[in-house]
């Protein structure tokens, strides 16, 4: 059999006779345990596997960081406790806690509002005021122009659109109303079709047709609800419905344009 060379403790165990635990060294199998004279009395240690290695300790868990949101939710749990009792028990302590709580609070939110204001004007893609202005000036400026390109648009509007008018000749409101959409339809060329709900005439629209289930294929309801106007598509043959009651010949016109002219949301 070919002997390996062995650790030195597997000869101390040797030479000393002692049962040593199972191991293999080289190819030899050799039996050692913790001896009295050279473990415990000389203290040799680790060399002479008199004592077993020590785990490697588990690193602590790291503290988890709360979330913005979290600490915001506890700012304001905080404040309450801090108001309901001052309330219950309106000590100068209490109150002056709450109060100073809440200052700080107010400090903080007013630091917000600062810096939101700050990041608008240096950002032009973040400040809504540039495409809708709300300075006295500068809404004049933006109604001006709006204005102007409005009754272009009108006066080309013509050429492919027309209104549907449907009124009642005992409705009082379309007595006022008829001369206001005239007064549009003369401005900018637009044609209006009168339609009579109860089969009376208009003085105002004299070549009106009686309604025979137009209203409701138009989208208008059931309510047969007067005044109402829709304006129509030729193009697409798509009713679009303006409105309902009194309008001022501005409300007509910027309807118009707005469900012809302007994409939803793209105003606000």
């Amino acid at each position: 059999m070919k002997i390996g060379k062995l650790a030195p403790c597997a000869w101390a165990a040797i030479l000393l006779g002692a049962p040593a635990s199972a191991g293999i060294e080289d190819g030899v199998e050799i039996r050692h345990q913790e001896d009295a004279l050279y473990c415990a009395e000389r203290r040799l240690g680790t060399w002479f596997y008199c004592e077993k290695p020590k785990p490697a300790p588990s690193p602590s868990p790291m503290p988890q960081q709360s979330s913005a949101k979290s600490q915001l939710a506890a700012i304001t749990a905080q404040l309450e406790e801090l108001k309901a009792a001052a309330i219950l028990d309106p000590s100068s302590d209490n109150v002056t806690a709450y109060v100073r709580y809440q200052r700080a609070q107010l400090d903080r939110s007013s630091m917000f509002a600062d810096v939101w204001q700050r990041a608008l004007w240096q950002d032009p893609g973040l400040d809504y005021t540039l495409q809708r202005p709300v300075s006295t000036l500068g809404k004049r400026a933006w109604l001006d122009q709006r204005k102007a390109d409005r009754d272009i648009i009108l006066a080309q509007l013509s050429q492919r659109y027309g209104v549907f008018y449907f009124y009642s000749s005992s409705c009082g409101a379309c007595d006022i109303f008829s001369p206001i959409l005239k007064a549009v339809s003369d401005k900018y060329g637009l044609s209006v079709l009168a339609v009579s709900m109860d089969g009376g005439p208009t003085s105002v629209f004299p070549d009106y047709m009686v309604d025979s289930g137009q209203y409701e294929r138009l989208g208008l309801g059931t309510q047969r609800q007067v005044p109402a106007l829709v304006l129509f598509d030729s193009v697409t043959r798509r009713p679009m419905p303006i409105g309902y009651g009194i309008l001022s010949q501005d409300e007509i016109v910027d309807r118009v344009f707005q469900l012809t002219q302007v994409e939803a949301g793209g105003d606000y």
